[in-house]
């Protein structure tokens, strides 16, 4: 007798995911699979995590290598693949340090410590605040939550944290206003709202911004933990839009399908953590910084290329859909507002074999970066169909 998974998730598992109709069992690159044997085309990679798919050979025998030699120890002492992994970022980068997490969440909880921390060793109690976005989305702990700047997301949780306020996204005289008539230490943004609904900022906006964030001593954040790992066609989205960073957090890609997390320091802050100022247990891990090197590696040129031409054609794909108002996005993370019901587009989508998601009311794809071009076409003929079905 089959066993009934959505029954026992309902009985026994925080009802916090409203799940799709699919129990996925396996896989192999694009292509998954539910306990029933059907089949699905994956244009959702775990949330812009998978970014060359599941069970991908390289990272699963980088990951197998590690799990045979070491497969955690405390950071009291060092470990081969944590020092490797931080060298190849810094490098790719031109960051100066490295701090590892496990989450997003983490990772941008460890930026937000580190911001008020510099401004507070230069400019002492009281300049805390950090401008975030409206529709930004940073994480789910109590900070990184309160530095969304979505309401609906504030409901229920509070009372929040002090200091953080909200400027309109494209809007520079927003952030200024708001950076003088409060006592800012940081500006943090995504340069590609993911979750507020993959919506890429304004390059004019950005780099007004960083002028100004700069010539004030306050300190740029940008979050890139699902932008990162070559989703929007750059390694770091920022590279897009040729600025430079104070403090860098990303996840999601970078571990491939293990939980992990980075965040990168320019030389403006490379100092200000010291000794017992932060840490954590398991980040860093050699098992996931082993698999995190894998991935790291082969985020090359060809491939953030071919990232790009690829978004190009789901771009365009999509804009010949009569069902279809606009596309937003870079990459291969691609926002969709549709004419028609989402819920309805997502169902009849993971009915008829692909793996789609949402995002703020717009249906978002985040295709693995190496899908090949026969799936991807096959994909988004079948996407396409059922936007378009009477």
């Amino acid at each position: 007798m089959a066993m009934d998974f959505e029954t026992m998730d309902k009985e026994y598992i925080v009802n916090v995911y409203n799940r799709l109709d699919a129990v996925i069992d396996h896989g192999k690159g694009s292509i998954l699979y539910d306990v029933n044997g059907k089949e699905y085309i994956d244009f959702s990679a775990g949330i812009a995590v998978n970014i060359f798919g599941v069970c991908d050979d390289v990272w699963k025998q980088a990951v197998i290598d590690q799990l045979n030699k070491l497969s955690h120890i405390s950071n009291v002492f060092y470990t081969e693949p944590q020092v490797l992994l931080a060298k190849m970022l810094c490098e790719r980068t031109g960051m100066k340090k490295v701090f590892f997490a496990n989450s997003g969440a983490e990772a941008n909880e460890c930026a937000i410590k580190t911001a008020r921390k510099y401004s507070h060793d230069k400019y002492g109690e009281g300049r805390y605040t950090i401008i975030t976005l409206k529709n930004s989305f940073h994480g789910r702990t109590m900070a990184t939550l309160t530095a969304c700047g979505q309401e609906s997301l504030h409901e229920d949780f509070g009372p929040f944290l002090d200091g953080f306020v909200y400027a309109e996204p494209d809007n520079f005289e927003s952030v200024k206003s708001l950076a003088e008539s409060h006592k800012v230490c940081a500006v943090m943004m995504e340069m590609v709202q993911g979750e507020g609904g993959v919506h890429p900022l304004d390059p004019a906006f950005v780099k007004a911004v960083e002028e100004y964030a700069h010539a004030h001593d306050i300190l740029v954040i940008v979050d890139e933990v699902q932008t990162g790992n070559g989703r929007t066609g750059a390694l770091y989205a920022y590279m897009n839009y040729g600025i430079h960073p104070d403090i860098v957090t990303t996840a999601k890609g970078l571990g491939g399908g293990l939980p992990f997390a980075a965040v990168l320091f320019a030389d403006s802050c490379q100092h200000t953590l010291t000794d017992h100022t932060h840490g954590s247990t398991f980040g860093g891990n050699p098992i996931c910084a082993a698999g995190a090197i894998s991935i790291l590696k082969r985020i090359d040129d060809p491939l953030l290329a071919d990232v790009r031409e690829k978004g190009a054609y789901i771009k365009a794909q999509l804009e010949a859909c009569q069902n279809v108002e606009s596309v937003s996005g870079m990459g291969l993370m691609i926002g969709v507002k549709l004419k028609k019901d989402l819920a309805t587009v997502v169902n009849e989508c993971v009915d008829k074999g692909v793996l789609v998601l949402t995002a703020n009311g717009l249906l978002r794809l985040l295709p693995p970066l190496n899908i090949p071009w026969d799936v991807l076409k096959k994909g988004m003929a079948i996407v396409c169909s059922v936007i378009d079905e009477k």
